[in-house]
């Protein structure tokens, strides 16, 4: 399926019965996404496991429908240090242990809190990598595509997106040229995709990437 510009299909964020009577049947008619996304949110309660923290809070299967949740969920940038939101494939949870995750990894984009632009940025990244995903936008790659992350922390904001399978080369590649294209990040600033078989048995705190862009 081609491409969806899912952004010139934004509607209002409130509609009354009055003014949907006044549209055309054809914009009455929801667009549907190729795949089916589930959102996510997680928020570090220690009483809890961290299985228990994830909360499924929605699954959008149209453009309409992600609209509508996007316009009514808090921004990533107003969320509080210690949570993250996930929109992954339905069927897919956002953690490693998921079957479909397992032998994948994750290009990681990392945001320093010292950068004054850093609320605006995280919200365009973060839209834009949203978009990208239901709407198809890494071509016959975005197979591979499981879904993204956004972590809001103490020393630095991230945005992942992660992949079913690190050895797919060819794919995984596409799609972080892709998303340093997208976001228009400087050709000059590296991005690296870690799997998360390295991650889990890193020596340090930073995983080695096993492919740069």
């Amino acid at each position: 399926m081609a491409a969806l510009d899912v952004q010139k299909m934004e509607m209002p964020e409130e509609m009354t019965e009055e003014k949907l009577a006044s549209l055309p049947p054809e914009l009455l008619i929801k667009h549907p996404l190729q795949n089916s996304w589930t959102l996510w949110y997680y928020e570090n309660d220690k009483s809890r496991s961290w299985e228990q923290n994830q909360v499924e809070i929605i699954t959008v299967t149209s453009v309409e429908d992600f609209w509508s949740t996007y316009n009514y969920i808090e921004t990533a940038s107003n969320l509080k240090h210690g949570t993250d939101y996930s929109l992954f494939k339905q069927g897919i949870k956002p953690m490693w242990e998921d079957q479909r995750n397992r032998s994948g990894g994750r290009w990681l984009i990392s945001l320093d809190r010292g950068d004054k632009q850093r609320r605006e940025r995280l919200d365009v990244y973060w839209l834009d990598v949203m978009l990208l995903m239901i709407g198809e936008g890494f071509g016959d790659a975005g197979e591979t595509v499981c879904g993204a992350v956004v972590s809001i922390r103490n020393k630095g904001d991230k945005i992942a997106i992660w992949t079913g399978d690190a050895k797919k080369a060819e794919e995984v590649i596409r799609i972080g040229q892709r998303l340093k294209e997208v976001l228009n990040i400087n050709p000059k600033i590296t991005i690296g995709y870690q799997a998360h078989s390295d991650t889990m048995v890193k020596s340090g705190s930073i995983a080695k990437n096993r492919y740069t862009v």
